[in-house]
């Protein structure tokens, strides 16, 4: 009954709270996203850090994110990120955006438990508002756009909005996926008109690739195999392949992506190994099953359309688990 009540504690808080109110009285403040930081955790993070550093000037606010791409190092204030989390600092807030629970914020983690006030603000639909503070909203299109309705609109400077817009494309596929919604263009539109250059924002991040990028996906494409009459298709990748490639694991973003693109998929499967041995799951649908359930019950996360997971094992015998579970669903 006691955790009951606590859950219900946290979802009554979930959407009642202001960025002012968090932020009042406050010292010292942490921000962070998930691990392998893409887009939308890149661009909602900034954000928000740059958003504290012009307007609270008074408040000493840290960044942590793993290494980001190169391909957002344009972002404002992106040098001034933080990836050492070896120093033992109580912060007044710690801000966790873009991630769905506290083992996905990585060595940060331990800033979030010590802190004496937590806010999370997510969209991943497994997220069960693990903060004291949340603004958790599985319909939104990203982090992103849940962070521009915190902030003041009039005070989001060109940086700022340049930093969301980011974060907004990348989670939407340039406003193909489904989670695009007529806000989510309306936030976009009301970005644009911060003068940012949207178009070179788009080609530069998320068209535009390098060789290495190509020659995996080709790697990808090649290895790829279709199941249950070509509903779904998947792929392997080990780390030799990458060697090969001269690929690390952040050149393999989008490639799940082309791979649902493929004619009459549902279901897209990608499985990479990572340094230690163990494999990293992303899946994509497009609808037909709810991927965010698969990956939940292998210790993953995400949404019903996009999600993704860590497992070990042989990666013939991960895919062999994954086909049966979207097989359930088919």
């Amino acid at each position: 009954m006691e955790m009951k009540t606590n859950q219900t504690q946290k979802q009554n808080k979930a959407n009642v709270w202001t960025l002012e109110e968090m932020l009042t009285d406050v010292q010292s403040v942490a921000i962070a996203g998930h691990i392998k930081p893409d887009g939308d955790c890149v661009g909602s993070t900034l954000a928000l850090y740059n958003y504290i550093k012009d307007y609270y000037p008074h408040i000493q606010v840290t960044l942590y994110l793993e290494p980001i791409p190169n391909l957002f190092k344009f972002l404002q204030r992106s040098n001034e990120i933080v990836s050492d989390c070896t120093e033992d600092i109580v912060y007044d807030v710690f801000f966790a955006l873009d991630c769905g629970d506290t083992g996905r914020l990585g060595a940060a983690e331990k800033y979030f438990c010590a802190a004496k006030k937590t806010v999370c603000v997510d969209h991943h639909i497994s997220n069960q508002c693990y903060a004291q503070w949340n603004r958790v909203v599985p319909e939104a299109s990203s982090a992103s756009e849940l962070v521009f309705e915190l902030l003041d609109e009039a005070k989001i400077t060109k940086e700022i909005a340049e930093c969301l817009y980011v974060g907004i494309i990348h989670d939407t596929g340039v406003f193909q996926y489904s989670c695009t919604s007529s806000k989510t263009m309306n936030i976009a539109g009301r970005l644009m008109d911060k003068g940012i250059d949207y178009p070179n924002i788009v080609d530069k991040t998320f068209f535009e690739k390098t060789f290495e990028q190509n020659q995996i996906l080709g790697t990808a494409l090649l290895h790829a195999l279709r199941f249950f009459d070509g509903r779904c298709i998947a792929s392997i990748i080990t780390l030799k392949d990458m060697e090969q490639c001269h690929a690390q694991p952040k050149h393999l973003e989008g490639i799940v992506a082309q791979l649902r693109s493929t004619k009459d998929v549902d279901v897209a499967i990608l499985i990479y190994e990572n340094a230690d041995g163990s494999y990293k799951v992303s899946m994509r649908t497009n609808g037909a099953v709810d991927v965010a359930k698969i990956c939940v019950a292998h210790g993953g996360g995400g949404h019903v359309r996009a999600a993704g997971a860590t497992m070990v094992g042989d990666p013939e015998t991960i895919l062999q688990t994954l086909l049966k579970d979207v097989e359930a669903q088919l």
